[in-house]
């Protein structure tokens, strides 16, 4: 079997729990044949992991190189009708899954004009599709779309909607490891081979298009429009998709609350290799707190910055040691971070340790393994933790309640008083860190290990794709 797995700024270009996920199942699976369809940046971007030998080919679709041009010809009459219908839907207040099929049919009308020799990111920043803009808007809001509004939503639209221009990946099934622009590529597949696909959520992406868009350098209208397409385009994506795979249960309620059919849907936990993770023998001579993951704003480390503030005034020896790497864009999410240490007085007792060779090392290297997110799917930081017989201090986002159940203690996201109390608990306890860390080495073995996952995967690949002769 030939599977094509499409991704968004994941595998193998960059680090984190999807690529993790993506290399398991790529390596785990070598009667399997692979490729990766990479929604990139420009294409300049180059491979950070080792590629396993079963994987044909990575394929990069840069989405923001050169950006889409301003067109002034006219992209004629049988395009502004599929545009128009576009904007309606995309403009007109929805419950959500509703009109999904036909905003699917909409964006393979959008594929099929680009396949016949249309222009299609040009045509999104042309003269008449800027007035179809403008005036769409104004049939449908009352509140104002200036022609510099109507130029950039059309400039980014182009971007977004790029991959409908480019050829349809070809393979037997499409897996797709995120919902959004990832299931665009999917999409095509389907309408040109006829490609089973399979969607994986490991977070709930139209919730952190919410989250990017409260920052993002863009005027309200045009952020009106972006999320209103990023809705639209979600619900239809959970149409095309044959199988639905959340990471966890809350995910699933999330779907099918989006529109979703709850009969396409199967949660598959992410699992681990507990050789990979031996229990951890000892603990640290200081007491110690240890993050690890990337630098991000959606680990919200500045809360567990300030959590730690308190934890150090209680127990004036504590340490918080944070791994992982960061990721390119990040930097001032980073640097914002060093200066909340510097603000608080932490220097010397909050470190950012960067990469390590292996995570195992970050998780024994703290009594306690903490994280503070304010969005997540199921995350391996979580279950490699307890499968190294730390607890663990998390917020509850996502699927982690799920997966810690009562092998460490869950408090609320953006509550670092909440999240120092139960961190002081637990570093104050050896006796409770003990029970905890035999209750979360135990459920890992019983939920979560790699074997688990894998057999889940090649079950759901054998109900939509006949193997090959």
């Amino acid at each position: 079997m030939k599977v094509t797995f499409v991704s968004e700024g994941t595998y193998p270009f960059a680090m984190g729990g999807v690529s993790v996920w993506m290399d398991q199942l790529i390596r785990g699976m070598p009667d399997h044949r692979w490729e990766v369809y990479a929604l990139t940046v420009d294409g300049a971007e180059r491979s950070v992991w080792e590629l396993p030998d079963n994987l044909g080919r990575v394929v990069s679709v840069p989405l923001w190189k050169k950006g889409p041009r301003r067109s002034s010809r006219t992209p004629g009459p049988a395009f502004g009708e599929i545009y128009g219908r576009f904007l309606e839907m995309v403009l007109t207040p929805a419950v959500m899954g509703e009109g999904s099929e036909e905003f699917l049919l909409v964006l393979e009308s959008l594929y099929r004009f680009a396949h016949d020799g249309g222009d299609l990111v040009g045509a999104l920043t042309a003269n008449d599709s800027l007035t179809q803009l403008m005036d769409a808007w104004y049939w449908n809001r009352t509140d104002g779309l200036t022609l510099a509004d109507a130029i950039n939503a059309g400039d980014l639209m182009g971007h977004m909607l790029r991959p409908l221009a480019e050829p349809p990946p070809r393979a037997d099934l499409v897996h797709v490891t995120m919902n959004g622009l990832s299931s665009l590529p999917a999409m095509t597949a389907k309408w040109q081979y006829g490609t089973p696909i399979v969607l994986s959520e490991h977070g709930v992406y139209l919730r952190e298009r919410y989250l990017q868009y409260v920052d993002e350098p863009v005027s309200h209208a045009v952020r009106v429009l972006l999320l209103s397409f990023f809705r639209r385009l979600v619900a239809a994506a959970y149409v095309a998709a044959d199988r639905i795979a959340p990471h966890s249960s809350y995910n699933r309620r999330w779907q099918v609350r989006n529109g979703a059919d709850p009969d396409r849907i199967r949660i598959m936990y992410n699992g681990v290799d507990p050789d990979d993770f031996p229990r951890a023998e000892s603990e640290p001579a200081e007491p110690t707190l240890v993050f690890m993951g990337r630098v991000d704003p959606l680990k919200d480390l500045h809360t567990l910055i300030r959590a730690f503030a308190i934890v150090r005034d209680k127990i004036p020896d504590a340490r918080l040691r944070m791994f992982g790497g960061v990721p390119a864009g990040n930097e001032t999410y980073h640097q914002s971070c060093l200066d909340l240490i510097g603000e608080l007085g932490l220097e010397g007792a909050a470190t950012f340790e960067g990469r390590v060779s292996t995570p195992v090392h970050a998780y024994h290297a703290g009594h306690v393994i903490a994280l503070t997110s304010i969005s997540e799917g199921f995350p391996y930081t979580v279950v490699e933790a307890m499968a190294c017989g730390r607890p663990v201090v998390c917020t509850n986002v996502g699927g982690v309640a799920e997966a810690v159940d009562e092998a460490g203690l869950v408090v609320p996201p953006r509550d670092h008083v909440a999240a120092a109390d139960a961190a002081v608990r637990l570093l104050r306890d050896a006796g409770l860190r003990r029970r905890l860390s035999a209750l979360a080495r135990d459920r890992v073995l019983e939920r979560f290990t790699l074997r688990q996952s894998l057999d889940d995967y090649r079950s759901v690949y054998a109900e939509l794709v006949e193997a090959p002769p």
